[in-house]
């Protein structure tokens, strides 16, 4: 792997230019549509060495008029794509630039869908962590909550409705903050990054539960830069191993020494004092608007719902609480910039 490039290296072709806003992720209402698919061969395809099924797309557009859109799906994921994990894998939608102008999807090529997995109540809760961050940092990936009905082109199968999201492409998310993304072969680190940002993600990483993601090793996060004269910017996404989201499989890894996913652990660096109460003060400011995320979605079981917020409460309770605050983040983020403890599994950086 390679280290942080020299000015000109990074980037050959001219930035982009501050792309239009997508309707697609800015429309909060939730976008149906039917998903016509041979679904036996789709569900065997998940090996590493997979392809592309023909497909197609339907919804109503908002004069009513039914649209039509040909594409093709591949099973995607990792973990998710085990069908021991999730009965219904996530998916890629790839699009064709000829087949969607006038669409709602006329601005994207492909996309990730969330799928319902083993039900939809993690979709719902793993959607509701993509919104928190969006509060937490504007350079963030924009989700669209959608309920999809499967149709099965072989007849096979009876129809089935369920919730999913779909996110927005790494590279179309990039040319909207009118960056880049920086190349994996690039090591950064944490202390590479834009600070403040660095530091709002890992205490937001912290208030939801999620220990499964890595700067350096690119693990659930990418990495922009508006070009290589400027501080780069951490993006993270994926989060089903959170344990806001608390999804059955969802295990920590035993080198972190922690139980389960809802035991939170700190997985920053140490920043300055300076940055620390910068950062307190903004989850403080934000704090209605987070918790707003939740009270304000119908979807959410009640339960679920009070145990959410009873996190959240525990959260706002260590950050304000300077003792407890210096215990659970500063101590820790130091140990971590000293001696990172790294997860079996990921690549080794050199």
């Amino acid at each position: 792997m390679q280290a942080w490039p020299q000015p000109a290296i990074l980037y050959s072709q001219p930035l982009p230019t501050p792309a239009e806003e997508n309707a697609l992720f800015t429309d909060e209402e939730v976008l149906r549509f039917k998903l016509t698919f041979n679904y036996q061969e789709l569900q065997k395809d998940r090996e590493e060495m997979r392809v592309y099924h023909k497909a197609t797309l339907t919804y109503t557009d908002t004069a009513g008029t039914p649209v039509q859109v040909d594409l093709k799906v591949m099973v995607r994921g990792n973990r998710r794509r085990d069908p021991a994990v999730c009965k219904f894998p996530p998916l890629m939608l790839n699009f064709s630039r000829k087949t969607t102008p006038h669409t709602v999807f006329e601005k994207v090529n492909k996309l990730k869908l969330v799928t319902h997995c083993i039900g939809d109540e993690y979709v719902i809760r793993e959607y509701l962590v993509y919104k928190v961050y969006n509060i937490v940092n504007e350079k963030s990936f924009r989700v669209r909550l959608c309920q999809v009905e499967y149709v099965d082109m072989e007849g096979k199968r009876k129809p089935e409705t369920r919730y999913a999201f779909l996110i927005e492409d790494d590279k179309e998310m990039a040319k909207r903050l009118q960056a880049k993304i920086v190349p994996d072969a690039h090591v950064i680190r944490m202390d590479q990054t834009d600070a403040y940002a660095m530091a709002k993600l890992a205490l937001f990483q912290y208030l939801i539960g999620n220990t499964d993601w890595s700067v350096p090793y690119r693990h659930n996060i990418k990495v922009i830069a508006a070009d290589t004269a400027m501080i780069p910017v951490a993006v993270p996404y994926d989060y089903d191993y959170a344990g806001i989201v608390a999804a059955p499989y969802a295990v920590p890894p035993p080198e972190l020494g922690i139980r389960t996913v809802r035991q939170r652990l700190y997985r920053g660096y140490h920043f300055p004092d300076k940055t620390y109460r910068e950062v307190i003060n903004f989850f403080n400011i934000h704090q209605a608007d987070i918790y707003r995320v939740y009270t304000g979605c119908t979807l959410l079981d009640k339960k679920y719902l009070k145990q959410t917020l009873s996190y959240l409460d525990d959260f706002y309770e260590t950050i304000n609480n300077p003792k407890a605050f210096r215990t659970a983040i500063v101590r820790i983020g130091q140990q971590n910039q000293k001696s990172y403890v790294v997860v079996k599994g990921l690549e080794e950086v050199e």
